[in-house]
């Protein structure tokens, strides 16, 4: 596409925005069609896939045995990777993570911590030795615009598609049992990101309206309605009664998304 053609999509996307309409008819605070698969991958622990709009997301997850951190040796782990398959998007290379890989995971991986969606002492084998490794992947197949609020619903519905082995200890040793256990996941953190184009707040941004936008925040809320986290992303500034709001509407449409998911 032109640079020609660029500079009139977007007078026409910011002239609609000022206007409190959007290009593809959504309102400023409307959210494009969610759709949510859970248990999609035989061979993971847990997944899912989201379809938020053109954005495509899968996310899996594998349920290790590991050693825990130093400082908290008897609490499991959590490990977060995030990778732009090239086909997603003309922007993707391959190769090893780039930054906006590492910060997606970085968001989602804090979402689910800070929520204490998983209890990770329950995850804990033998204290300072043996602990299981929660390990989440999350693939971009599309790139449609918010891959942040997609990537961590496809997390989250994988995690609460996830099931454990059984286990039992005989001499120090870790013996797996038949059958399974449903992983606990005992909170639902949800992501709700919401740009900035001329002083006008939108919730989730499509990928025109984000290669125009002059900032943006995430904010991962729980069902009690308590900020988990917030990720901020882009040069410009937020006031702080636009961070009020913003937080409003994040939690308002947390409510909408949570009902998507199967638990």
């Amino acid at each position: 596409m032109s640079s020609v053609i660029v500079r009139i999509k977007q007078k026409q996307i910011a002239e609609l925005i000022a206007k409190e309409k959007r290009v593809d008819g959504r309102g400023l605070s409307d959210y494009r069609e969610i759709k949510v698969e859970q248990g999609i991958i035989e061979r993971a622990e847990g997944s899912a896939r989201v379809l938020l709009g053109k954005t495509e997301v899968m996310a899996g997850t594998k349920i290790g045995i590991g050693r825990p951190f130093s400082d908290t040796p008897d609490a499991g782990v959590l490990t977060v990777n995030a990778e732009f398959v090239p086909l997603a998007s003309p922007t993707f290379e391959p190769g090893p993570p780039k930054e906006n890989a590492i910060e997606l995971a970085r968001v989602v991986d804090r979402g689910i911590r800070e929520s204490e969606a998983i209890d990770f002492k329950k995850l804990c084998i033998k204290p300072g030795e043996k602990v299981f490794v929660v390990f989440v992947d999350v693939y971009v197949l599309n790139h449609g615009g918010n891959l942040i609020d997609a990537s961590a619903l496809a997390a989250l519905a994988a995690l609460l598609n996830t099931k454990m082995l059984n286990y039992e200890i005989e001499e120090d040793e870790v013996k797996i049992k038949p059958g399974y256990t449903p992983l606990v996941v005992r909170k639902h953190p949800i992501a709700v990101t919401i740009a900035k184009i001329n002083d006008k707040l939108i919730v989730d941004p499509s990928l025109e309206e984000e290669q125009m936008m002059d900032t943006r925040l995430t904010m991962t809320t729980d069902e009690d309605g308590n900020i988990c986290a917030i990720q901020k992303g882009g040069s410009g500034t937020f006031t702080q009664k636009q961070v009020l709001e913003a937080a409003k509407i994040a939690r308002e449409k947390a409510v909408e998304i949570r009902k998507k998911l199967k638990w």
